[in-house]
């Protein structure tokens, strides 16, 4: 099942090239736009003249990203800022990880385009404990159910396996972990400390698409 795949980068921008970057910046913004998949995308400073910039961008699935990612349009458009722009760090949200990011963010003024407020992840072990608790039911169930399926029984255990995980996993995938990982939030967050409110943005320095 392909799902929506966002994209954080954080830039170091020369200062003295503030306002030619984000000219820059904007026309990846263009060209992203018109690639099949594309979802949305937005950049903003982190604070009024910072050398660290956000942008962001959100394709429909990974092989349309990786189609933007690999393409020669973008990679001009890389080369046309290398000499003032440099990658400090990227994040993909996406698969089991997605499920365990904050629903806190920055929205842009007048645009429908989200950037999170980055947390620390709950710990490993409570995200192991929170998908056992969603797949042991589940799993208990849909064996279950198969098993009054004539001649299920007498499967091959490869082939039961696969049956069952086949359909298992969409569900497990579309329903039933998000609304596990949402109630089971509160227990996942405790002990971390929130990040402290994002400050004002300069809203000159806010230019996500259309």
């Amino acid at each position: 099942m392909s799902q929506p795949i966002t994209v954080a980068i954080e830039r170091r921008i020369d200062p003295s090239l503030h306002l030619y970057a984000r000219t820059w910046l904007q026309q990846g913004i263009d060209l992203a736009s018109t690639r099949p998949g594309f979802l949305g995308a937005g950049w903003v400073e982190e604070a009024p003249g910072s050398d660290t910039w956000h942008m962001l961008y959100r394709f429909d699935d990974a092989d349309r990203l990786a189609e933007w990612e690999d393409s020669e349009e973008r990679r001009r458009w890389l080369d046309a800022g290398a000499a003032f722009a440099h990658e400090a760090r990227v994040e993909r949200r996406t698969g089991i990880e997605g499920w365990f990011d904050a629903v806190e963010g920055v929205t842009l003024p007048g645009e429908q385009v989200q950037i999170r407020v980055e947390e620390p992840a709950p710990p490993r072990w409570k995200q192991a404990v929170t998908v056992w608790v969603a797949f042991f039911p589940m799993n208990l169930l849909t064996t279950w159910l198969l098993s009054f399926i004539p001649g299920f029984a007498e499967l091959p255990l490869w082939l039961r396996l696969l049956i069952a995980t086949l359909l298992l996993t969409p569900v497990m995938v579309g329903w039933v972990l998000p609304f596990v990982t949402r109630l089971f939030r509160p227990w996942l967050r405790r002990g971390i400390a929130p990040h402290e409110a994002a400050p004002d943005r300069d809203p000159d320095s806010q230019h996500p698409d259309a």
